[in-house]
């Protein structure tokens, strides 16, 4: 059974009320609660906001005596909440309760306004004794502020030979913070906490890195894989906590990465692949709440079939566990793929693939959402909006990488996917185009793109492009504007694979529909670039690929700058790049900025790509030699 909490809205955004009851730091204090309103007489429950059923998710409140559930809104009367009938307010005075439990952090007007209602003798209680410190929070006045839950979870990991590093920088100093640091909060498989520390952030736009293997050093820890919780404070501007994950160890065949988790819990996930034949796929499940996942309740089927497959294990509050998939789905085989019923009981999921070789690829499930259904206004506009939807992902060196795609239904109504794959030349030049057809749900269909041009003959002059996914309306109106595809990647010189996702924008138009093209910041359309592109560790180079892409003819080419910033902000050169509208620039850290530079940035370093003529979509990786690599999109803020 999914949770009653809520998390995100795509009208009014990602929620904090849940964030601020399951907070670690909020957890203990609950318990306490709990334990308190367990001990007393009859309680009379208030609540005015709505929230009871989130707090009864998240902990358990049947132990409680309670006498009666009053709420304020009238709409709300009538509606049983905990076996009770909802009843006005206007009622609590007649209620024969010891105690008074107001369902809300900041109850204080909310207990004025009903104080001459409370029962003689009564005590109150609120969720008051929950909050975080003052000096936690970015806005003391309104503690549900999304700026003071400003939080996610990364796959945190310290095993022989495998170490974790997460990269990020100080965005929100950009945006006026002076004082932000981080709260982190380290959980082992079981959901023990392992340890707790705060890292400040400093005034400027430096970066920020946490490598699990300088943790465990630093604080005396044995190996462990769990979670890394993150909760970033007093800060400005955004509150999303956003970052690149890298995999790495001693021997250089050990590399991957992954994305942030995104921390909203959703209730189911998709676009997990089934394993090829000599691999093992991992789903990595991190309980993100202080409350068990029950048994059977989280379950696996592949894409288009009602058959779900339950897990008949509990896992800790804020415990780890490595699902195989083929645990619940022996016989899932690639290019079939996965829908993950998740029950909001986790953020979205890193999954792991295991091959025959040895090597290991990790990478990122995506938000299945359920409050979509065709649009038919998506291809009416074409007129306007040319290509409207696409979804731009590298075509690696040929000569070198194998590429693959893979379409990924990531709603509910999808149930026919009309799409077309077009692929490009770093100029910008068409050359060939595959048509999927009129895609039913369960269908599974990869596609190499080298097959692709083969059909057309058609040459990559520059060795290398980009490939859209778009909308094929010639087969098809089946149209939501959530389009998704999973893009694998293959390199024949190591044997070494990595893979990424990610959904359709409409790219470079001034012309928008709802809130596309999309803005970080701003009302849309959003037509310039800020990327951040983490630097590589040791030997490993950094290669990132940015693609230009259009819905509708825009700038002929891009006027995008190439910052290198070190560890403290500070910018040490930067050189200016013209990308084709239409095309894409491969390009590489060590070949771009130059040895003395290098050597001044120094560790931790970055590089910032910005551009105010247009918006670039990139993808980052690290490169070893011929030994492995990394590939995964950027992020922005």
């Amino acid at each position: 059974m999914t949770l009653k909490i809520e998390t995100f809205s795509n009208i009014r955004g990602g929620q904090s009320f849940f964030k601020a009851l399951g907070h670690p730091l909020a957890a203990a204090k609950a318990s306490a609660l709990v334990e308190r309103l367990t001990g007393s007489g009859p309680v009379a429950i208030y609540d005015p906001m709505g929230r009871l059923e989130s707090i009864a998710a998240l902990y358990d409140l049947s132990a409680v005596s309670v006498a009666a559930v009053f709420v304020q809104d009238t709409t709300d009367i009538g509606k049983t909440l905990l076996g009770h009938v909802a009843r006005p307010v206007t009622e609590l005075t007649s209620c024969q309760a010891t105690v008074v439990f107001v369902a809300a952090f900041e109850a204080e007007r909310l207990v004025n306004h009903i104080r001459h209602l409370i029962p003689a003798g009564a005590e109150v209680l609120s969720l008051g004794t929950l909050r975080l410190p003052d000096k936690m929070l970015t806005n003391k006045r309104n503690y549900l502020d999304p700026l003071n839950f400003a939080t996610n979870f990364a796959l945190f990991r310290d095993i022989s030979g495998h170490h974790t590093r997460l990269v990020t920088a100080n965005y929100w100093a950009s945006y006026g913070a002076t004082d932000a640091a981080l709260w982190l909060c380290l959980f082992d498989e079981d959901g023990k906490v392992l340890a707790e520390w705060q890292e400040p952030l400093g005034a400027g736009v430096g970066s920020i890195v946490i490598d699990s293997r300088e943790v465990r050093q630093r604080l005396g820890l044995g190996e462990f894989t769990g979670s890394l919780f993150l909760h970033a404070l007093r800060i400005a501007g955004h509150d999303v906590v956003k970052y690149a994950l890298d995999t790495y160890g001693a021997d250089p065949t050990v590399l991957s990465c992954t994305h942030d988790a995104n921390a909203w819990p959703a209730d189911r996930y998709a676009g997990l692949p089934a394993p090829a034949p000599g691999e093992r796929v991992v789903l990595w499940v991190q309980n993100s709440h202080p409350r068990p996942i029950p048994t059977k309740e989280i379950g696996l089927n592949l894409m288009g079939s009602p058959e779900i497959v339950w897990l008949d294990r509990e896992i800790p509050p804020f415990g780890t566990y490595a699902l195989d998939v083929a645990e619940l789905l022996p016989s899932a085989a690639w290019p079939e793929q996965i829908e993950i019923q998740a029950g909001k009981f986790f953020v979205r999921p890193r999954y792991e693939v295991f091959a025959s070789n040895g090597r290991r690829r990790i990478a990122h499930a995506n938000v299945e959402r359920s409050d979509l259904k065709p649009d038919p206004r998506i291809p009416e506009l074409g007129p306007l909006l040319g290509k409207s939807y696409l979804l731009p992902a590298p075509v690696l060196p040929v000569e070198r990488w194998q590429s693959l795609v893979l379409p990924t239904p990531m709603a509910t109504g999808q149930q026919e996917l009309p799409i077309q794959l077009i692929v490009y030349d770093a100029s910008g030049q068409e050359l060939a185009r595959h048509r999927f057809g009129n895609l039913v749900r369960r269908d599974s269909v990869a596609v190499d793109v080298a097959e692709v041009l083969a059909v057309t003959g058609a040459k990559l002059t520059s060795g290398y492009g980009h490939l859209e996914l778009i909308y094929d309306f010639k087969v098809g109106n089946a149209a939501d504007g959530w389009l998704h595809g999973l893009f694998r990647y293959h390199d024949r010189a190591s044997g070494h694979s990595a893979e990424t996702s990610f959904g359709a924008h409409i790219f470079n138009t001034v012309l928008t529909y709802k809130d596309e093209p999309q803005s970080y910041t701003m009302p849309p359309p959003g037509l310039s670039t800020r990327l951040f592109l983490r630097l590589g560790l040791g030997s490993a180079d950094t290669l990132c690929h940015l693609i230009y892409p259009a819905s509708t003819p825009w700038h002929y080419r891009s006027s995008t700058f190439l910052m290198l910033y070190d560890r403290q902000g500070a910018e040490i050169a930067r050189r200016q790049v013209e990308i084709p509208c239409g095309g894409s620039l491969l390009w590489r850290y060590q070949d771009m900025f130059n040895a003395v530079e290098r050597t001044c940035a120094g560790e931790d370093a970055y590089v910032l790509i910005r551009d105010l003529t247009c918006r670039i979509f990139g993808y980052h990786g690290l490169l070893n030699g011929e030994q492995s690599f990394s590939l995964d999109h950027m992020f922005g803020f």
